[in-house]
């Protein structure tokens, strides 16, 4: 069995800036990964057949990312190969680090290799999209600014960093907190990059912050801490982080969170860890 990672990524800002005639949000965002990882393992089949053997609970085989960017891998390709899938998820769901895109990119990024495919990266950039706004950029395989609905990117460089990482008992509804009418529309865009990712926020946090008092409790706690250089919430939640830029500074942090808040400290990468595995 051949076992891949797949990384949680970090919205370092959000904007929301528009919205498309069709309903979804124009966005701008920095991606950043870090090395908190799901784990994916892969058996090749000769016989088509694509097999998750450890579903998650609540979670119907055929919506499962790994399972639909497989099939749709093989329908891209018309290759008669299959897979046995083990996933080993650690990455929180519902909690915006992207573990469920990262899952889908890392079942096209290693079965594209594994099935000896040769799709190149704009072929599975294409695919990605079809899966999920957030899919793409793991598959680019670099730290990016991103917009549109998240599909644009353009890779960026990112000083080193540490983050401190909350989970709020709580999954936030991605749908719910874009329907809200707290929610503003109106960010001015960025449009000459270089900028400051401190410069940012993230649009999203008062509507999650007032539906998820949970939520809001881990930020302010972090917003209280001394070091940081960010104290945000990542994507729609329900996790937040603050950035640090030291092992030390971020690890005497941790040592701080009370007893009935869960956390983990992660280190900020550059690029995806199959990037040079693949590339």
């Amino acid at each position: 069995m051949f076992t891949f990672p797949a990384p949680a990524k970090l919205n370092l800002f959000l904007h929301v800036v528009g919205r498309r005639p069709d309903g979804y949000h124009l966005l701008q965002t920095v991606f950043r990964f870090i090395d908190f990882s799901d784990q994916i393992g892969f058996e090749v089949r000769g016989d088509g057949v694509i097999k998750l053997h450890n579903p998650i609970a609540g979670v119907p085989e055929e919506k499962d990312l790994c399972v639909r960017a497989a099939r749709l891998l093989q329908q891209k390709t018309a290759t008669t190969q299959g897979a046995d899938i083990f996933l080993q998820k650690q990455i929180p769901m519902g909690g915006g680090l992207g573990g469920g895109s990262s899952d889908a990119a890392t079942t096209l990024l290693a079965l594209n290799h594994l099935w000896q495919l040769n799709l190149n990266r704009e072929q599975l950039l294409e695919l990605g999209l079809q899966l999920g706004a957030d899919v793409p950029v793991f598959v680019f395989g670099q730290n990016a600014f991103a917009q549109g609905v998240g599909e644009k990117l353009a890779a960026i460089e990112l000083p080193p960093a540490w983050y401190l990482v909350l989970v709020p008992p709580a999954q936030v509804s991605t749908a719910e907190i874009f329907a809200s009418k707290e929610l503003t529309r109106n960010t001015i865009p960025i449009t000459i990059p270089p900028f400051s990712v401190w410069q940012g926020h993230n649009d999203l946090e008062l509507a999650v912050c007032r539906a998820y008092p949970e939520v809001a409790r881990c930020l302010e706690w972090l917003k209280r801490l001394e070091n940081t250089t960010i104290a945000a919430m990542s994507g729609s939640g329900a996790c937040v982080f603050a950035e640090f830029a030291t092992e030390q500074a971020v690890r005497a942090a941790f040592e701080q969170i009370p007893d009935d808040m869960k956390g983990f400290v992660a280190k900020g990468l550059d690029y995806h860890p199959m990037h040079k595995t693949l590339n």
